[in-house]
């Protein structure tokens, strides 16, 4: 091991250490939490012994549904923008993955993304849904185009908004996450211990705007993180995460997407727009230069826009 590496090593177990002794972080139950965060119109249905956390609103007789799909650490709240937007004339679903939000971890613990497309077909199944139209941010975008390259005749297009799964860039290193989910104890110190400063950091890199996530966006993550089992979940997924394994796969998508980014986007470029596009045959890139890496959430109404339109749907007029 490198001096330097073992340097680093050593003063994250030292701080991980006293993180541990003054900021632990107790886990909370799923029943602790639905109050807050489950409110109707939530739901939750058993999916193979798997309790997912759903909301299926807008007409139950639309031929082609909107499924929603979040990204890392996030949950189904994050949509909730674009789901007032739709849900009048169109029939809208969103979950939380597993190992995020209310869902709470895999028995089998397989976070790969082909897993959670897996997940996310089955859960179509249960609902009834024979076909739709998938809508993904960051790792959600990833399980999206898998999952219609898993089932190609039941998707009929994607809206991809800043989407893992690219070839990865050498120059960029290795993200900070995935190293210390592969340090021992360190990793298994994060399971107790979450500091709330440390989820408004994390936002605030997602956000263009310079003033930072909104506080309620950070209550609601750092909440949804302490859900018994999903500190665990997320330093397994990490683990496991392979950024980029299998690029080629994105050129074999062939259903019509839309490509979403942020300009301000710091945790992928937004020159990883173009890379999709490139790949993707009958693909678009709409690109709102101001906003960062969420940008469905950073401005709901405007990026909408867009989106609706890509969809087939004339949103409502703000109010």
């Amino acid at each position: 091991m490198k001096p330097l590496l073992v340097r680093v090593v050593g003063v994250l177990l030292v701080l991980g250490a006293i993180a541990l002794a003054l900021t632990r972080s107790p886990e909370l139950e799923v029943e602790a939490l639905v109050a807050r965060w489950a409110m109707p119109p939530s739901d939750f249905i058993d999916l193979d012994g798997q309790l997912v956390h759903l909301r299926d609103e807008g007409p139950r007789e639309d031929p082609l549904p909107i499924v929603f799909l979040h990204g890392t650490g996030a949950s189904l709240h994050t949509w909730e923008g674009w789901a007032q937007g739709l849900r009048a004339t169109r029939r809208v679903i969103r979950f939380d993955l597993p190992g995020f939000g209310l869902t709470g971890p895999r028995a089998d613990a397989d976070y790969h993304p082909q897993a959670d497309a897996r997940f996310t077909l089955a859960l179509l199944d249960q609902l009834g849904v024979q076909r739709a139209a998938l809508v993904g941010s960051s790792l959600g975008g990833e399980v999206a185009w898998r999952a219609a390259l898993l089932a190609p005749a039941r998707i009929e297009r994607l809206v991809l908004v800043a989407p893992t799964g690219a070839a990865p860039d050498p120059a960029a290193g290795t993200p900070l996450p995935w190293t210390i989910a592969r340090l021992p104890v360190v990793n298994r110190a994060v399971e107790w211990v979450l500091p709330r400063e440390l989820v408004r950091a994390s936002l605030d890199e997602a956000w263009g705007d310079p003033a930072g996530a909104p506080r309620e966006l950070v209550d609601r993550h750092h909440d949804l993180l302490l859900r018994s089992g999903n500190r665990r979940a997320l330093m397994q997924r990490l683990a496991q995460w392979q950024p980029g394994a299998q690029p080629e796969l994105v050129g074999q998508v062939t259903q019509p997407t839309l490509i979403v980014w942020g300009g301000r986007d710091r945790l992928i470029p937004v020159v990883t727009a173009q890379w999709f596009d490139a790949q993707i045959a009958d693909s678009r890139v709409h690109v709102f230069d101001e906003l960062g890496h969420l940008p469905h959430e950073e401005d709901a109404a405007r990026t909408l826009a867009p989106v609706a339109g890509f969809l087939g749907v004339k949103p409502p007029m703000p109010r």
